[in-house]
C-alpha cells in the first residue's frame, strides 16, 4: 500500500505576523498588548482543537514569545502527554518584548541576520526551551534557514533532526504581488522533503559527506503549476492560502480545489516509489477575529476545520498516516537514500487547462519540463555546483537566497518573446527546406515510467506540417539516477515522403541569476571541444562537425553546462548573445529520416 504522510504544524505565535497592525486598530505598537495575546493563544487552542477532533497528531513549534507565555507552555505539555504532540521549537516568531530589548532591531528572519547574530538568536532560543521544557527540540524550523546556520544548530544541538527550511518558489513573483515589500527572496529549492547539503540549503546531499544531519521540509506543500506560474502564496495546502487566492464559492464557501490540490499530492506516489508527503504549517495570524482578505472569520475557521477533516477522512479509510515532524525525519531516512530524485507530474487542477508539467530534482539538479511547449526544458538549477556563499547581513546575500537558474522561462522570458532577442529554453527546431517548426509551438502530453535507475518521460508524438511534407515526431526524455544530465531522443514515426530528410536543431539558450534582470556575463567562456571564445556581447559563433561537445562555463555559479550529441551528418555549436538579449546558446544539429533517431545529453558540471 502506499504511503501518504502529512506533516500538521502549528505554532503558538503570541505576537503573530501582521496582527499587531489589525487588532492595533491604529494605537502605538505594543508586542504587549494584553488583546493580542489572548487572541492569538486562543486560535492556537482552536487549531489544535481542529486536529485533534480528527485524530491528528501536531508537532507544535514553539516560538520564542510563546516561551515567555506559562499558559502556551502548558498547553504544549498537556497536548503533547493528551495526544502525542511533539514539542518542537521555530525561529519564526522572534518578535517579542525581551527580543526588541535584546536585539534593538524589527528584522525577524533568521537567515537575515549576520552570523553572529544569529548564533546568538539560536543559543537564546534554544537555551529557553530547555529552561521551559528539560529537553532539546527534534525539530526546528523558519521560511528559510541557510546551509551554515543549520551547521550549526546540528553541531551545537544534535537533537534536531528535522526543520521546515524554505518556501518553494517564494521568490520575485511573491514579492511582486505583496506590492515589492516582501523581502524574502527563496526561489529554486524543493518541492518536498530533501536532505540539505553541508553547503547549500537547497541542493540536496549526494551522499553522506555532504549530508547536513537533518531532513529538511518546505514550508506549505504548493500547486506545482499555479504557484510556478503566479504568487505561490495563493495556491498551498494552507486552507487561508486557498481564501487569499478567492479559490471558493462566495455564496456556498466551498472551497474544492484544497481538496483536489491534497489528492494531486497523493497521486504522487505514482512517481516517487509508492510515497507521498503533504504538510500544513500554520500560524495564529491566519485566523483573525476580524478576518482576513476580504474573508470573515466564520469562513477562516470554517475552511480549517474542513481542512482538517479532510486529512482526518483519509486517516481513517487508512489512506493517510499522521506523523510528527521528527517522526517523518527517521521514516524520510529509512525511506529514501540520496540518489533517488523527487519526480512529479502534475496537471492543472485550478484553471480547465491541459496543461502539465515534470518537476524532477535530485543532488545534481531541478528541471521542469513543460508539455504545453512540446516538452520545453523551462527551469534548470544547477544543483551540481552546491553553491556555498554565506547569507545574511554583511554578506552579498542579504534577502536573496534562492538558488540560481540556467534556465527560467517566468525571468527570463522562455520561447515567447519579444520581437527581438531570445529567452532562456531548452528545445528543438525541425527544418525542412527553408522551413522551420520549433518544438516549444507544439503541445503534447507525457506518460512517466521508471525502468531501474531511470525516470523515464514518453511524450505523446507531435504532428509537424511543412508546405511540402508532413511527420510525425516522438520525443522521449530520460533522467538517470546519480547522473547529471538529461538525455532527449527525437524519433521520427512517420513521414509522408520515405525518402525525404528534415533537420534538426537541438538547442539550449541559457544565462545566470535569480531575478529578471540580466547578470554581467563577461565571465563566461563558450567553446566546441577545445576552440572557445570569451563572452564579449558580439554575437559570434563556433560550429565543428562530429565534435564532442558543446559548452559553457558560468564561474559566478561554478557551473558548466553542456550538450552532447549522436545522429547522423552531427555538429556542435555555440553562439554569443548580445546586450539586448544577453543570453548564450549551445546546441546540436543533425539530419533526421523516417525510423532514425537523434539523441542529445545535456550535462551539468561543478566547475570551480
Amino acid at each position: 500500500m502506499a504511503d501518504f504522510i502529512v506533516n500538521i504544524i502549528h505554532r503558538p505565535e503570541m505576537v503573530p505576523e501582521y496582527a499587531e497592525k489589525v487588532t492595533g486598530h491604529g494605537q502605538k505598537e505594543d508586542l504587549g498588548r494584553k488583546a493580542l495575546l489572548t487572541e492569538s493563544l486562543d486560535i492556537f487552542k482552536t487549531q489544535q482543537r481542529c486536529a485533534h477532533e480528527n485524530g491528528l497528531k501536531t508537532t507544535i513549534q514553539m516560538t520564542y514569545a510563546s516561551l515567555f507565555n506559562d499558559e502556551a507552555v502548558e498547553l504544549a505539555k498537556h497536548d503533547h502527554e493528551v495526544y502525542g504532540d511533539e514539542i518542537g521549537l521555530t525561529l519564526l516568531g522572534l518578535p517579542c518584548e525581551q527580543f526588541r530589548q535584546k536585539y534593538h532591531t524589527k528584522d525577524f528572519c533568521i537567515w537575515m541576520f549576520s552570523m553572529e547574530d544569529k548564533k546568538a538568536i539560536v543559543t537564546d532560543v534554544f537555551e529557553k526551551f530547555f529552561e521551559r521544557f528539560g529537553f532539546y527540540p527534534e525539530s526546528t524550523g523558519s521560511y528559510y534557514l541557510d546551509a551554515a546556520l543549520i551547521n550549526y544548530i546540528k553541531e551545537k544541538y544534535p537533537t534536531v533532526k528535522c526543520a521546515v527550511a524554505t518556501c518553494w518558489e517564494e521568490g520575485p513573483k511573491a514579492y511582486h504581488t505583496c506590492n515589492n515589500s516582501w523581502y524574502t527572496l527563496m526561489d529554486g529549492g524543493p518541492w518536498a522533503p530533501w536532505i540539505p547539503s553541508k553547503q547549500n540549503t537547497h541542493a540536496p546531499a549526494a551522499n553522506e559527506a555532504e549530508d547536513s544531519g537533518i531532513v529538511a521540509i518546505p514550508h506549505l506543500s504548493r500547486d506545482l503549476l499555479a504557484c510556478y506560474d503566479g504568487n505561490g502564496s495563493n495556491f498551498g495546502t494552507h486552507p487561508q492560502n486557498v481564501l487569499r487566492g478567492m479559490i471558493y464559492d462566495s455564496k456556498t464557501w466551498e472551497f474544492p480545489y484544497f481538496y483536489n490540490l491534497v489528492d494531486q499530492y497523493r497521486y504522487l506516489e505514482k512517481f516517487n516509489n509508492g510515497y507521498s508527503y503533504n504538510m500544513m504549517f500554520v500560524g495564529p495570524g491566519w485566523m483573525n477575529k476580524m478576518g482576513r482578505w476580504e474573508a470573515p472569520y466564520e469562513l477562516l475557521l470554517k475552511s480549517y476545520e474542513e481542512g482538517c477533516a479532510y486529512y482526518g477522512q483519509l486517516k481513517k479509510e487508512g489512506k493517510l498516516t499522521d506523523m510528527t515532524m521528527s517522526e517523518f525525519a527517521d521514516y524520510y531516512r529509512n525511506k529514501k537514500h540520496y540518489s533517488e530524485p523527487e519526480c512529479a507530474l502534475w496537471r492543472d487542477i485550478l484553471y480547465g487547462s491541459d496543461k502539465q508539467l515534470f518537476w524532477y530534482c535530485d543532488p545534481y539538479m531541478r528541471a521542469c519540463i513543460n508539455m504545453d511547449q512540446g516538452g520545453a526544458l523551462v527551469d534548470l538549477r544547477p544543483y551540481v555546483a552546491k553553491l556555498d556563499y554565506p547569507m545574511g547581513i554583511g554578506t552579498k546575500h542579504v534577502q536573496d537566497v534562492s538558488y540560481p537558474f540556467i534556465i527560467q522561462e517566468k525571468y527570463r522570458a522562455g520561447y515567447f518573446t519579444h520581437y527581438a532577442g531570445e529567452g532562456t529554453v531548452r528545445s528543438a527546431k525541425i527544418i525542412h527546406n527553408s522551413e522551420e517548426v520549433d518544438l516549444c509551438l507544439c503541445r503534447t502530453k507525457a506518460h512517466f515510467s521508471q525502468n531501474g535507475d531511470e525516470r523515464i518521460l514518453t511524450l505523446d508524438p507531435v504532428e509537424i506540417v511543412f508546405s511540402d511534407l508532413t511527420l510525425k515526431l516522438q520525443t522521449v526524455i530520460t533522467f538517470k539516477e546519480g547522473d547529471s544530465s538529461i538525455k532527449t531522443e527525437r524519433r521520427i514515426l512517420e513521414i509522408s515522403d520515405p525518402q525525404a530528410e528534415v533537420r534538426i536543431n537541438e538547442y539550449l539558450v541559457g544565462c545566470y541569476g535569480t531575478t529578471e534582470y540580466s547578470e554581467d556575463m563577461t565571465s563566461l567562456t563558450l567553446g566546441v571541444d577545445e576552440e572557445k571564445l570569451n563572452y564579449e556581447y558580439q554575437c559570434r559563433e563556433i560550429s565543428r562537425k562530429d565534435a564532442e561537445e558543446a559548452w559553457c562555463v558560468l564561474p559566478p555559479i561554478s557551473t558548466k553546462v553542456s550538450m552532447l550529441a549522436e545522429g547522423r551528418d552531427k555538429s556542435n555549436y555555440v553562439r554569443e548573445g548580445y546586450a539586448f538579449s544577453p543570453m548564450f546558446t549551445i546546441g546540436a544539429t543533425g539530419k533526421l529520416q523516417e525510423g532514425e533517431v537523434f539523441t542529445t545529453w545535456l550535462r551539468l558540471q561543478k566547475e570551480d
